[in-house]
């Protein structure tokens, strides 16, 4: 399968801050990727440099493209759509359908046209007098009504309540996902699209702390629920990533452990992505 994305070494440094630290990876096409990290941690300073917003040391390529050098090119098969929405305040929602037409050739008015209509967005109103989730409802329409071969969503559904950020999500997948496009979702909310992820790339700190499929996860990582007066003997054998409480009982989560032997000691579970992530974070998210 063809690279989506390809990053050796990838650093991007303010001053004495390094906000990418020698990224490497190589991300297969036709995936649904998670970058998972707290504020902070990288996730729009890797996303701008993907995109090639801005310069970076190492090498990248995007959908073959080397972003700062063919960003126009690469931003023709790429649809972004951030946190803050850059659309214009100015214009109508049906000018802004018609300047799209204009200024990209994969562009589909009937497509937006579509989108919207499953909205409450009217055609004559200004951009500037929808709410945040309208914006973003827009912004999606737009967005999807191009023909793109990879989604970047950077903390779309921040501050949204959650019944937009499901409508969000399952209208990503329903109108626009297949084997032969990609999305790369960044968020520091990992609860609300860990269903829909094929892998997932925790950040930290402008490093990658783990780059994984969620099946390799789910075989790597186990949660053993015991009772809570075992719990001393076996912390000191088990040497648990992360525990908690529950209902009187302990829950450890556990990295490559002996499961045969372990159900004899307790119940067994598939972690969460969003409590590995907390246990790689150190209990910080």
């Amino acid at each position: 399968m063809a690279s989506l994305i390809e990053l050796k070494n990838v650093t991007k440094t303010y001053g004495d801050i390094r906000a990418l630290d020698n990224i490497t990876l190589d991300i297969p096409a036709g995936k649904i990727v998670g970058l998972v990290g707290p504020n902070g941690a990288g996730k729009t300073t890797l996303l701008r440099a993907l995109t090639g917003e801005l310069d970076y040391q190492g090498e990248a390529k995007v959908l073959g493209f080397e972003p700062r050098d063919e960003r126009a090119e690469l931003m023709q098969k790429t649809g972004v759509i951030h946190d803050i929405a850059v659309l214009p305040d100015w214009f109508k929602i049906s000018d802004l359908i018609d300047f799209m037409v204009g200024v990209h050739p994969g562009f589909s008015q009937e497509k937006a046209k579509t989108f919207l209509e499953a909205t409450t967005i009217s055609l004559n109103k200004k951009v500037k007098t929808l709410s945040k989730g309208m914006k973003t409802q827009l912004h999606l329409a737009l967005t999807l009504a191009t023909e793109t071969k990879l989604l970047i969503l950077d903390e779309p559904t921040h501050g949204l309540d959650i019944l937009f950020r499901k409508q969000l999500y399952s209208s990503v997948l329903e109108d626009y996902f297949d084997e032969e496009k990609s999305l790369l979702i960044s968020t520091h909310q990992i609860e609300e699209v860990e269903h829909i992820l094929s892998d997932v790339i925790f950040i930290q700190k402008g490093q990658v702390l783990l780059y994984a499929s969620i099946e390799e996860l789910g075989e790597r990582f186990t949660q053993l629920t015991i009772p809570a007066d075992k719990a001393d003997a076996l912390r000191k054998e088990l040497k648990p990533m992360s525990e908690y409480s529950l209902l009187g009982r302990k829950v450890f989560l556990l990295e490559n452990p002996d499961t045969k032997a372990l159900a004899k000691v307790g119940d067994l579970q598939t972690p969460s992505v969003a409590d590995i992530f907390v246990a790689l974070m150190g209990g910080a998210a």
